[in-house]
C-alpha cells in the first residue's frame, strides 16, 4: 500500500471546491506521478454541505487542522487577509506547507509568509496568477 498525503482545504467556494475537485477527479493520475495518494481529510468552512461527496469532511474549527499531525499541505482558498493570513501563518509553524489562490494574502504578507515557512522548513506556495 502506497503511502498517503493528507490535505486540507481552507474554504469550499468556487475555488476549494475546484480544487477538490481536481484533486479526486485526478486521483489516480497524480498518485501515478507522485508517487503517493494525496487525499483530502479536511475541509474548513462556516457552511456545512450535506449533499456533496466530500460533505463528511467539513469541519468549522481550524485547530482541528492545524494539530492534526497527518495534515502536510493546507491548501488557502479563503480569500481576504483575516483570517487567512492567520490560518496560513498557525499552518506554517504547525510545519505544514501551504499553497494560496488569495492574491491579497499574498500581495500584503507574502515575504513574510515565505520567510515563515523557510523557518519552518516547509513550502508557501501560490499560483501563477496570483504571483
Amino acid at each position: 500500500m502506497k503511502e498517503v498525503t493528507y490535505v486540507a482545504i481552507l474554504g469550499y467556494g468556487t475555488v476549494g471546491s475546484g480544487a477538490a475537485e481536481v484533486l479526486t477527479s485526478n486521483a489516480e493520475r497524480i498518485e501515478q506521478r507522485y508517487g503517493r495518494r494525496v487525499e483530502i481529510k479536511y475541509i474548513l468552512d462556516l457552511r456545512e454541505f450535506p449533499e456533496d461527496p466530500l460533505g463528511d469532511r467539513v469541519v468549522h474549527d481550524f485547530s482541528v487542522i492545524e494539530h492534526d499531525p497527518e495534515v502536510s499541505i493546507v491548501l488557502e482558498m479563503m480569500g481576504g487577509i483575516h483570517p487567512a493570513y492567520d490560518f496560513s501563518a498557525a499552518a506554517i509553524r504547525a510545519g505544514k506547507s501551504v499553497v494560496t489562490s488569495n492574491k491579497a494574502v499574498v500581495e500584503k504578507c507574502g515575504a513574510e509568509l515565505l520567510g515563515l515557512a523557510a523557518e519552518n522548513r516547509v513550502r508557501y506556495l501560490y499560483e501563477a496568477s496570483v504571483g
